[in-house]
């Protein structure tokens, strides 16, 4: 069933997109400044009890409720199970907005390539950006939200079901809304949560990179590269999708009339549109790859029956 639940909520939420760029983000942001504003005490576990009710508590409840519904009423149950994953994934926004992006950048239109891009990525600064930089980035954002807002759920729906996926996405966005400072614990063991449900999905997203890409290309980037980038675990990503697309990304970008340092990542040419066209089409293939792998683990339990 949870098949039919995955494929069901991808087509809903490709042709129904959300109106928001993340509705889940918008719609937790408030309830994680409570939290932070009511539990931070700058202690360990204050963290810890935060974490809890923001993410933790929310996807039990959800987890019980599929299960649960599943028992009462099969349909029902699916019904439910789409329900969550539709305001959870990520799907058509990254694709639209790469796409947007690289059309953009394919008319020689770098204004508005920049613009998209920032609105993208509102901390970016983008109004200095030359082509290849613009596509660079976008490349990036396409791959990180790839990873962030459809395989890493994908990947605890298929072990723990809706409620897996609500809390990979619920901790990553208490770590985004909780930024760690140095004299303050409360922050570090959201980001510690993150980092534990993550690591075996972001691995899983670069091995996929390597087997729908350029497979030798993309493993030797994850290996001799990702663990420049400053942030290791995004760095698996960025590498091996490098790799795999044979474009470099990376390097130092202006940032207010400076260039900032960041390593290089990738093998090949300068990252253009037609890059960014094939950044969007290596996330498809990556998708058709664990939809299809997520069939035969479906069929084999039907036959095991």
């Amino acid at each position: 069933m949870n098949f039919i639940v995955l494929v069901s909520a991808l087509a809903l939420s490709y042709y129904r997109p959300h109106k928001s760029l993340d509705w889940l983000f918008h719609a937790c942001t408030p309830y994680a400044q409570l939290l932070e504003r009511n539990f931070n005490g700058g202690k360990n576990r204050h963290g810890v009890v935060a974490w809890t009710l923001g993410a933790l508590l929310p996807s039990i409840v959800i987890g019980f409720l599929y299960y649960g519904l599943m028992e009462l009423n099969v349909i029902i149950g699916m019904l439910f199970g789409i329900a969550v994953l539709y305001l959870i994934l990520r799907f058509s926004r990254f694709s639209q907005r790469a796409e947007r992006i690289a059309a953009a950048l394919a008319d020689k239109n770098i204004d508005e390539a920049r613009t998209l891009l920032s609105q993208w990525e509102p901390p970016l600064e983008t109004s200095h950006y030359n082509a290849a930089e613009v596509a660079r980035v976008s490349i990036e954002t396409t791959l990180r939200r790839a990873h962030q807002g459809l395989f890493g759920p994908i990947f605890w729906f298929v072990l723990l079901g809706p409620g897996g996926a609500l809390l990979y996405r619920l901790s990553h966005l208490l770590m985004q809304s909780w930024e760690p400072h140095l004299d303050n614990h409360f922050h570090r063991f959201a980001h510690r949560a993150f980092e534990w449900l993550d690591w075996l999905p972001i691995r899983i997203s670069g091995a996929c990179f390597a087997i729908v890409g350029d497979f030798e290309d993309a493993v030797y980037c994850w290996r001799t590269q990702a663990a420049g980038w400053p942030e290791q675990s995004l760095g698996i990503i960025l590498a091996s999708g490098a790799g795999a697309l044979g474009v470099r990304l990376g390097e130092p970008l202006p940032y207010r009339g400076v260039l900032q340092f960041r390593p290089e990542l990738g093998l090949g040419d300068e990252a253009d549109a037609d890059y960014l066209k094939s950044a969007v089409g290596l996330v498809w293939r990556v998708l058709v790859l664990l939809v299809g792998l997520l069939l035969l683990l479906t069929f084999a339990h039907w036959l095991g029956n």
